[in-house]
């Protein structure tokens, strides 16, 4: 008997120590939950000098991060003929860049190439590096979205075409300058796209199975750039759009608008993902021209009011007040906000008030779009700058205090005058799957050291 509950509680310890060292996976933009937040545990807690780089995959240009699902890595480029000249991100309509976007499968343990999936696409838009969207990987299949508007809904074991669409085809998309880069969004049975399209179609729910229309909504003919997110508050579940028209809270199941406010911005640069905070019931934005945007939701309904907002409509240093974010994706934490600013400026704000408490170049460096992207892990913030390094650091309203800095990637991209990554790390399997134009890595990142 006693030899038996023995063997027994081993049984039981063997699995609760394989629970707890089950490795998350990052399937969609921004993590599982969408919110920039890596849950995983057994994490470094401070970088050593020179990173372990599991494995190095050559890849295609691009500004899509990888998404990791099931032992799989999925990831976006695009290739050219060796004789098209690409440009860093001048553009002219009537002289497209040839050549041909891919969806990658890779072996997350190996790097090895798992599928390809290539279809020719001739690039009529600035920045004609390659595609911008993260893919969004739901159970059996992977969707993405290619810089021209190529919706693709793939088998995730064999890279199978299972359905497809065209936002300029078959939605009658206008093309924006900088090209399709919302991320879709599974919720459920359907799978909700910002396309701009046309007839009240600027945001639209398909069936994730067959990709027939389920509801479309908003007349914005522009969708701009940022990923939709779903929250609860006022006792719904509430899909949050943000257009460079204004931001919206809807029902996901019908699209019906529950609230609106304004935040019209220059050059369609609504970018940043909205940023929701459970505790406190905020929902907050911010663009390069027109600044930031905090809305207190109601408690007991769906709504939404102005708590404060941007006096500033410039983005230039020293003309700025509150937070003047491009593309990275502020983090709401507690009483207070960080974000980074079209120049660089890594800022700490009371989001009560929008008023702010610090600012430091320290993780990016002063440039115009100078960017940075930020990711919460337990009290502590991961940092990937467009420099192609690392950095892990703890944000509060004392101050910004670095703890670690390591090159994760080389900028191996132009933009500005200068080279860049610009494009968003995933967090899965203890490690980091990080993206240049040239190659896609994993590094080691399990602890500790």
């Amino acid at each position: 008997m006693t030899t038996r509950i023995m063997f027994l509680l081993g049984i039981s310890l063997a699995l609760a120590c394989t629970g707890a060292a089950r490795a998350d996976d990052w399937p969609q933009w921004r993590g599982p939950r969408r919110d920039g937040v890596w849950r995983e545990s057994g994490v470094v807690q401070r970088l050593p000098s020179q990173l372990d780089v599991r494995w190095r995959t050559p890849i295609g240009g691009g500004f899509a991060g990888p998404a990791v699902a099931d032992g799989r890595v999925f990831v976006c480029d695009r290739v050219v003929p060796a004789d098209e000249d690409v440009p860093d991100s001048r553009w002219d309509r009537t002289d497209p860049v040839r050549g041909s976007e891919r969806v990658l499968c890779l072996d997350a343990a190996t790097g090895r190439t798992v599928w390809t999936h290539e279809y020719a696409c001739r690039y009529t838009l600035s920045y004609p590096a390659g595609p911008r969207a993260t893919p969004t990987v739901d159970d059996d299949r992977v969707y993405t979205v290619g810089a021209m508007g190529d919706l693709k809904c793939l088998a995730a074991d064999t890279g199978r075409v299972l359905w497809a669409k065209n936002f300029v085809e078959d939605f009658g998309t206008q093309m924006n300058p900088w090209g399709m880069a919302s991320a879709p969004l599974v919720d459920g049975q359907r799978l909700i796209v910002l396309c701009g399209g046309a007839d009240g179609g600027c945001v639209q729910a398909l069936d994730k199975h067959t990709g027939e229309e389920i509801w479309r909504a908003l007349d914005a003919v522009d969708p701009g750039y940022s990923s939709p997110v779903i929250i609860e508050s006022g006792g719904v579940r509430q899909l949050i759009v943000w257009n460079p028209v204004e931001l919206y809270g809807l029902d996901p199941a019908s699209g019906a608008v529950y609230w609106h406010h304004p935040l019209a911005t220059k050059m369609g640069h609504s970018i940043a993902t909205p940023v929701f905070d459970a505790t406190s019931n905020r929902v907050f934005v911010s663009s390069f021209f027109a600044g930031p945007l905090m809305l207190q939701l109601g408690d007991d309904k769906p709504s939404a009011r102005v708590l404060w907002r941007g006096d500033s409509q410039s983005e230039l240093p020293g003309r700025t007040d509150k937070l003047h974010v491009l593309m990275s994706t502020p983090a709401l934490v507690g009483d207070h906000l960080y974000g980074v600013g079209g120049y660089g400026h890594l800022r700490c704000l009371e989001a009560a008030t929008g008023r702010r408490v610090w600012e430091t170049l320290d993780a990016t460096g002063e440039a115009r779009w100078s960017n940075a992207f930020m990711i919460r892990h337990e009290d502590r913030f991961f940092l990937f700058n467009e420099h192609g390094q690392l950095i892990t650091a703890e944000l509060s309203p004392a101050g910004y205090r670095e703890t670690s800095r390591a090159q994760l990637i080389e900028p191996t991209q132009r933009a500005r005058r200068r080279d860049i990554v610009w494009s968003h790390p995933a967090f899965a399997n203890r490690s980091v799957y990080a993206r240049n134009d040239k190659a896609i890595v994993c590094v080691d990142l399990a602890g500790p050291y």
